[in-house]
């Protein structure tokens, strides 16, 4: 013992480096004997679901699973396979994997669907944007978007995980959670943006959009990489480089919250036999009043305002879901245009962290509808959902509560809990 001792003192530099490396090694180890551990109760969990015993005449619930390979810079498929897969598969599903080969190739499948029970989005903010603008371009999309959705988050930028999931520093136990979330069958409603330019077919976002110079910025903040923690600032420092201010000017017109409809009954009350609508008819005709004289359709109230901003984002209120708010209406974004330099970089993070974030100073609209109207020869791009687009003008629709995708039950609880307080 003592010549090893002796042995480890005149070499401590390799004995340092040496215990380094073991302690690394078995903090490695042990974390990925907690993953198969969260994955193991994830499969038992799932097999639950799988041992209900259904009537014969029924036939298994469908699921069709659209992954994005490339998301997660190629990870996406190891993730999917090793985390959401197998939950699938025990649960009793009849799972079919569509695999996406390029961009925009979502969207496409999508309008050759057939029938489908569920509808499970594997991948990012950009795979979500693609499958519902695909689901709601179909002919029959007033059927097909009542087809509940599932999300497993396994994109680089995953927003909607946030609404939808609790929050996770273990990527094993966020992806897990997700699964099951779909197998225990709460789903919440999202508002849906329809954005329509003047030649382009419609394009759905359920985040939103972002238009001006932080979103520039921050696309350009892997260019940095090798500055590591410093890449964010970096980005937006030499950003201001460019002529400053970079002001962005552009017509807005847009209408106000709309009042919420009462929600229509998941299942719709057995229909009547023939002799109790004769009955029901007979008494309303008999009863009701004499036609009146259709009066004259209001026109609508458009607002009308001229924008100079450092940046515009329109937005929807997935973030901050309200189950039982009365009105409906997306959140406009007008950024002032006169920030210092240094201002610009500090927002720039925080923009980073929460894009459609209104800092101080910054106009703030409630609309159900608006039209945005860009100078001729407006240069730039359109962030929506994360995906790029060529600025242009462009209609943007509130579809509200449009999609019901599946949520954990512990943050639909939390969301009604925090409605009555």
């Amino acid at each position: 013992v003592v010549k090893v001792l002796t042995t480890l003192r005149n070499h401590w530099k390799k004995t340092t480096f040496g215990v380094c490396l073991l302690s690394w090694g078995g903090h490695w180890l042990y974390g990925k004997h907690c993953d198969n551990l969260l994955r193991r109760a994830a499969c038992q969990e799932a097999q639950a679901f799988g041992n209900e015993l259904i009537p014969s005449s029924m036939p298994l619930k469908k699921a069709t699973v659209f992954l994005n390979p490339a998301a997660c810079k190629g990870k996406a498929r190891n993730l999917f396979e090793k985390n959401a897969a197998p939950i699938l598969h025990l649960s009793g599903l009849d799972v079919t994997v569509v695999k996406t080969d390029y961009e925009g190739q979502a969207k496409k499948l999508l309008e050759l669907m057939e029938n489908t029970d569920l509808i499970i989005i594997a991948g990012g903010d950009g795979t979500v944007q693609e499958v519902i603008t695909g689901l709601l371009r179909r002919a029959d999309e007033a059927a097909f978007s009542k087809i509940p959705i599932g999300f497993i988050p396994l994109g680089k930028t995953c927003t909607l995980s946030n609404t939808l999931y609790p929050e996770s520093t273990n990527q094993v136990q966020h992806i897990t959670n997700a699964t099951l979330a779909i197998l225990k069958g709460e789903t919440v409603p999202l508002d849906v943006l329809q954005i329509k330019g003047e030649k382009e077919q419609p394009v759905f976002a359920v985040t939103g959009l972002r238009w001006g110079s932080y979103r520039d910025a921050g696309v350009k903040v892997s260019k940095y990489w090798y500055l590591g923690p410093l890449k964010t600032k970096a980005a937006h420092f030499f950003s201001t480089f460019k002529e400053w201010p970079q002001k962005h000017e552009a017509a807005l017109m847009y209408l106000g919250p709309t009042e919420r409809p009462p929600e229509e009954p998941e299942e719709k009350p057995s229909r009547p036999p023939l002799y109790v609508r004769l009955y029901r008819r007979l008494r309303l005709y008999w009863t009701s009043p004499p036609k009146e004289i259709p009066q004259e359709v209001t026109p609508e109230d458009w607002e009308e305002l001229n924008v100079s901003t450092i940046e515009l984002s329109i937005a929807t209120r997935n973030r901050q879901l309200d189950l039982t708010r009365t009105e409906d209406f997306m959140d406009i974004c007008i950024d002032a245009d006169t920030v210092s330099k240094g201002q610009f970089v500090n927002r720039g993070s925080q923009k980073m962290r929460d894009p459609h974030t209104c800092p101080e100073g910054s106009q703030c609209i409630q609309a159900s509808r608006c039209i945005l109207q860009l100078p001729e020869g407006t240069e730039g791009s359109f962030g929506i959902d994360n995906e790029e687009y060529e600025a242009m003008p462009v209609e943007v629709k509130l579809l509200p509560r449009k999609l019901r995708f599946f949520c954990d039950p512990r943050m639909r609880e939390q969301m009604l809990n925090a409605a009555v307080q």
